[in-house]
């Protein structure tokens, strides 16, 4: 079986046949061990899945989730309303992720073995801080950070984490995250697309961008609900959340600091998007081409001539994961147009938690060696794991 090709534009070849029956979902050799190898049918190497998107929530900052819905009205943010009014309802559903993402033991561990998961990359929830008053995230951020942390040192060979920063005060953001990775050993941070309908391109938060740049750690672009003025159209369809509207938001993210030229600035800031891309992706050509068009015409104030191509800034600055989007051809077209060193392995526990989706992967037609960099060089490479 051909490897994709690292250049960019190259289509993946395709094959049709299933090697579900010849690869078992864990190597049985290693069930009892604590990072399990699975072996490819080829000659290549073995290698470990690392889930690079995974959700926790301790019990504090649900309970303070909690206390949002009773104080505040829904016009407030009715996105966090919808998503977390609904997560800390009654319902199956609900009851079974609250209990999922809290856990950081032998229940999550439990889950990861059964679907042969070597290791996560942890991190707060949506929202996270950033629902809060400043003064309220910033000092909510240091205790959940080291909280992660302990309980990282429990399991270090199983999970890795990321700091949860308030933008909220962006000096502060900055500070936390060095200390979450100077002195907690946290790989990055994460921040929640908006915070309270205010957008990273302002370069009043760029400080956080110049920390992570110096610390030479990601950033990840988790989606977060639209924000009031941007969700209307979307909650009557139920269109706010996963389904469409995390992505439709985030991608908007991403794309005004692309053309504030955040990159320009901080031509070596790393940033890692869920889902595929957000989207974007599938978007490179036009974005290019638009984006030319807009700057020849003068048309934006706010759209100026960049030192790249939108697209190429999405290529070289950003990396992608598969939370949540466990489907053969777009994961195939992904690695086409990016690159296979480009692309992480993540399932999205506990919002997603379907044991046997890691078959896609296993089964997707490239060679054992770009497998391993999907599952798990990309992710060791990206977070310094």
């Amino acid at each position: 079986m051909k490897a994709l090709k690292k250049n960019r534009g190259q289509s993946p070849n395709s094959n049709p046949r299933s090697r579900s029956a010849r690869r078992p979902l864990v190597n049985p050799r290693s069930r009892s061990a604590r990072r399990p190898l699975v072996k490819g049918p080829g000659p290549g190497p073995a290698y470990q899945r690392i889930a690079a998107e995974e959700a926790w929530a301790p019990p504090e900052i649900l309970a303070r989730y909690k206390k949002l819905l009773e104080e505040k009205p829904a016009s407030w943010d009715p996105g966090f309303h919808s998503l977390w009014g609904f997560f800390l309802g009654q319902t199956a559903r609900a009851t079974q992720l609250v209990t999922r993402i809290q856990d950081l033991g032998a229940g999550r561990l439990a889950d990861m073995d059964a679907s042969g998961i070597a290791r996560q990359l942890v991190f707060l929830t949506a929202p996270g801080v950033q629902v809060f008053d400043a003064q309220t995230a910033v000092s909510l951020s240091k205790t959940l950070n080291d909280q992660l942390s302990e309980e990282i040192k429990k399991h270090p060979d199983r999970f890795a984490g990321l700091a949860a920063i308030a933008p909220q005060s962006p000096r502060d953001a900055a500070k936390e995250l060095e200390r979450g990775v100077k002195t907690l050993g946290l790989k990055g941070a994460v921040i929640n697309s908006h915070t309270q309908g205010e957008y990273l391109d302002d370069p009043k938060y760029w400080e956080i961008f110049e920390a992570a740049q110096a610390l030479g750690v990601p950033i990840y672009l988790h989606p977060n609900t639209p924000p009031p003025r941007m969700i209307e159209p979307f909650l009557a369809r139920g269109l706010e959340g996963a389904i469409y509207g995390f992505a439709v938001e985030t991608g908007l993210h991403m794309l005004r600091l692309v053309l504030a030229g955040v990159f320009d600035r901080f031509p070596r800031l790393a940033m890692v998007l869920g889902h595929l891309g957000e989207g974007l992706p599938f978007w490179l050509f036009r974005l290019d081409f638009m984006h030319r068009a807009m700057v020849a015409a003068n048309r934006y104030e706010g759209v100026r001539a960049l030192k790249k191509k939108p697209g190429e800034y999405l290529k070289e600055n950003v990396w992608v994961t598969t939370s949540g989007m466990q489907w053969a051809p777009a994961i195939l077209y992904t690695l086409s147009v990016l690159g296979t060193d480009r692309v992480l392995y993540a399932m999205d526990y506990p919002y997603q938690f379907v044991p046997e989706e890691v078959r896609v992967t296993d089964e997707l037609p490239i060679s054992d060696a770009d497998r391993k960099q999907l599952y798990q060089l990309n992710a060791e490479k990206v977070f310094h794991l």
